[in-house]
C-alpha cells in the first residue's frame, strides 16, 4: 500500500449544482444524528415509565446517564479514526455506511420487547450503535462540503451545516416532549424514514471529488485513543454518583483509578502519534495557527453549551413550570418548547454570520459571538429562579444568536486552514474535542450543582418538611438522599416527595399537610434556594469558558486558507 496521495475515482469536475447537493445531504445527515443526541433528555420520564424502570431506585441513574451519553461517548471516540478512514478510502464512502448503520439502530431500538433494567440495556446498546453511525456522519460531512465548495463560500455552507448540528440538539428536545407522550418508540422511530430516504438519496448522489490518502491504518493510536477517552468518559459519569457519605464520587478509587488510567493512555498515544508515520491524530496539524486556536475555541464553546442544556431543562421541569401550574406530567413537552428561542436565534445568525464570514474578518463574528455569550450568561445569572418569561427568552435568544454568530466562521475558518488530504481527521478531530467537551460539560455543571445542593438542601428540606408534619427524623432521613437523586427528579420532571416519604409516614399526615406536599408547588419550592445556589457557581463557569473562548479566537489571527497563502501559518499575527 503507497502513502501517496491520490485524486478520488471520480476526478472529473463536478457541477456547479453538485455543492447544493453536498450541502442539503449532509445537513439532513448531520441535523438527524444531533437530534437524537438530545431527543432522550427529554423523552427520558415517558421511556422509563415505559420500560417499567423506577428513576429514584438506587443504581437507576446509571441507565438514564448512560442512555443519553452512550451516544455522545461512542461519537467522541470514533469520530477522528472515521475522519481518517474518509481521507483514506473516500469520504463519502464512510459517510453512506454511516446513514446505514445509524437508520439500522434507530429501527432496532423501537423494538425493545424487554422491561426493567434489561429493556434498558438493550435501549443503552442500540444507542451506543446508533452513536457509531451518528459518528461516521458527522465525522466526514466538513470534509465533503469543503471538498464540493470552493473557499469564498465555505463559511456559508460550513455553517448552515454547522447550525443544523447545533439546532438538532434543541430540536430534539421540542421532538422528544411532542413524541414521547404519544409512545415512547417514536422517539427512535421518527428517525428511520428520514434515515431511509437521507441513505438512498446519499448513495444515488454523493459522490468522492476529494483527494485521497492510503495508508495503514493506526490500530495502536486508534486503540489508545479509545480506552483513554472512553475511561475518562465513564469517570466523568461515575463521579457526579453518590459514594458512601460523599454528595460525590469524586473521592471514590475507582473513578480516580479511571481517570488516571485514562489519562496515562492518552499520554501514551501522544508519544505513539509522534513515532508512528501514519498516525491516526495529525499533532502536526496544531502546527496551523488558524486550527489551532479555532479547535481551543470551539472545545471552549461547547463546554459553556453542553451543561446549559441540562440545567436549563431541570430549571423549567423540575421548578418553573411547576410553579406556573404546569403538571408533571407536561412538563417535558412545554420545557422544550420554552426552550425555542436558544435554537431560534441559533438559526436566524449562523447562516448570516457564515455568509459574512466569507467576506469579512472570520474572527471578528468568532470572537463577537463568544463575548455576547457570555453576557447572555450574565443575564440569566441576574434572573431569580422564579422569572418573568420575557426576560428567560429574551436570554435565550440572545445567547442562541450569539452561538450562531460564533460557530459559523469558527468552523469555517477551522476547516479553510486544512491541507486537503487532511480534511476528513481534521475536521474529526475537531468534532472528538466538540463532542468530548459536551460529556465534560455535564459532569462539570452537575458537580457545581450538586455541590450546591448538598451545601443547603438538607437544612432546607427538613425545615419544610418538618413545617408540614412530617416527623423529625424522618425529615432528616428523606433530606439526605443523594442530591443527585433530587436533581435527576428534578431533570425528569418528577415530583419524588411521595417515594421518599412513603405511604406509612403520608397515611398520617393531615389532609391539608398532605395534599401540600404532594402537590406540584411543594417540592419546586422546596429546591429552589438550594438549586439557585448551584446555578450561579454553574453559570459563572460558563461566563469564565466563554471569555477565554473570546481570547482564544481572537488569537488565530488574520484570515487564512490553506494554499492561498505561501507564509507559514503558525507564525501569522
Amino acid at each position: 500500500m503507497t502513502n501517496e496521495a491520490r485524486p478520488s475515482v471520480s476526478p472529473a469536475p463536478r457541477p456547479d449544482g453538485y455543492k447544493w447537493v453536498a450541502l442539503s445531504n449532509t445537513t439532513v445527515g448531520v441535523l438527524l444524528a444531533t437530534i437524537d443526541g438530545s431527543i432522550m433528555i427529554i423523552a427520558m420520564p415517558d421511556i422509563f415509565r415505559g420500560i417499567h424502570l423506577n428513576p429514584l431506585a438506587p443504581g437507576n441513574s446509571f441507565y438514564m446517564l448512560w442512555m443519553i451519553l452512550g451516544y455522545l461517548v461512542v461519537s467522541s471516540v470514533l469520530v477522528v479514526s472515521v475522519g481518517r478512514l474518509g481521507d483514506m478510502f473516500g469520504r463519502v464512502r464512510m459517510y453512506n455506511l454511516g446513514f446505514v448503520i445509524y437508520t439500522v439502530a434507530s429501527l432496532l431500538l423501537t423494538i425493545d420487547w424487554m422491561t426493567g433494567q434489561a429493556g434498558a440495556n438493550w435501549l443503552i446498546v442500540m444507542r451506543i450503535v446508533q452513536g457509531i453511525g451518528g459518528a461516521f456522519i458527522t465525522g466526514n460531512s466538513a470534509a465533503i462540503l469543503t471538498d464540493a465548495f470552493p473557499t469564498n463560500q465555505r463559511g456559508l455552507a460550513l455553517g448552515i451545516n454547522n447550525i443544523a448540528g447545533i439546532s438538532g440538539n434543541f430540536i430534539g428536545l421540542v421532538l422528544g416532549g411532542i413524541l414521547a407522550p404519544i409512545d415512547w418508540r417514536l422517539v427512535f422511530l421518527i428517525s428511520v424514514p428520514f434515515g431511509l430516504f437521507g441513505t438512498i438519496w446519499a448513495y444515488l448522489r454523493l459522490r468522492d471529488n476529494g483527494i485521497r490518502r492510503r495508508e495503514p491504518i493506526d490500530l495502536w493510536g486508534n486503540a489508545l485513543f479509545a480506552v483513554g477517552l472512553t475511561l475518562i468518559m465513564i469517570a466523568i459519569t461515575s463521579g457526579i454518583q453518590p459514594y458512601r457519605t460523599h454528595a460525590m464520587g469524586w473521592t471514590n478509587p475507582k473513578v480516580l483509578g479511571e481517570l488516571v488510567a485514562g489519562v496515562l493512555c492518552l499520554i501514551t498515544f501522544g508519544f505513539w502519534q509522534t513515532r508512528n508515520p501514519y498516525p491516526m491524530f495529525r499533532l502536526s496539524l496544531f502546527k496551523i495557527r488558524a486550527y489551532t486556536f479555532g479547535v481551543f475555541s470551539s472545545f471552549l464553546s461547547a463546554i459553556a453549551r453542553g451543561g446549559l442544556m441540562f440545567m436549563m431543562v431541570i430549571w423549567l421541569q423540575g421548578i418553573w413550570l411547576p410553579l406556573h401550574g404546569f403538571s408533571f406530567t407536561i412538563t417535558p413537552l412545554w420545557a422544550g418548547i420554552y426552550m425555542l428561542p436558544l435554537s431560534g436565534g441559533i438559526m436566524l445568525a449562523g447562516p448570516i454570520s457564515g455568509f459574512l464570514s466569507d467576506r469579512f474578518d472570520a474572527r471578528l463574528f468568532a470572537t463577537g459571538g463568544m463575548l455576547v455569550a457570555a453576557i447572555g450568561f450574565f443575564l440569566l445569572h441576574l434572573l431569580p429562579v422564579d422569572f418573568v418569561y420575557p426576560a428567560f427568552g429574551g436570554a435565550l435568544l440572545l445567547m442562541g444568536m450569539a452561538n450562531g454568530t460564533f460557530a459559523s466562521p469558527n468552523r469555517a475558518s477551522v476547516m479553510n486552514s486544512l491541507p486537503p488530504e487532511h480534511r476528513g481527521a481534521g475536521g474529526g478531530m475537531n468534532s472528538t474535542f466538540q463532542n468530548s467537551a459536551q460529556v465534560l460539560s455535564m459532569g462539570i455543571f452537575f458537580s457545581l450543582m450538586i455541590a450546591g445542593l448538598a451545601h443547603t438542601l438538607p437544612t432546607t428540606m427538613t425545615s419544610g418538611l418538618v413545617a408540614h408534619g412530617v416527623p423529625l427524623a424522618t425529615a432528616e432521613r428523606v433530606s439526605h438522599q443523594p442530591p443527585v437523586s433530587i436533581l435527576f427528579a428534578s431533570f425528569l420532571g418528577y415530583n419524588p416527595i411521595r417515594t421518599l416519604l412513603g405511604t406509612n409516614v403520608l397515611a398520617h399526615l393531615s389532609k391539608a399537610n398532605y395534599a401540600t406536599v404532594t402537590g406540584r408547588m411543594f417540592f419546586p419550592s422546596l429546591i429552589s434556594p438550594p438549586f439557585r445556589s448551584g446555578l450561579h457557581d454553574a453559570l459563572i463557569f460558563a461566563i469564565i469558558a466563554c471569555l477565554i473562548a473570546a481570547f482564544a479566537s481572537w488569537s488565530r489571527g488574520r484570515r487564512y486558507v490553506h494554499g492561498e497563502q505561501t507564509d507559514e501559518p503558525s507564525t501569522k499575527a
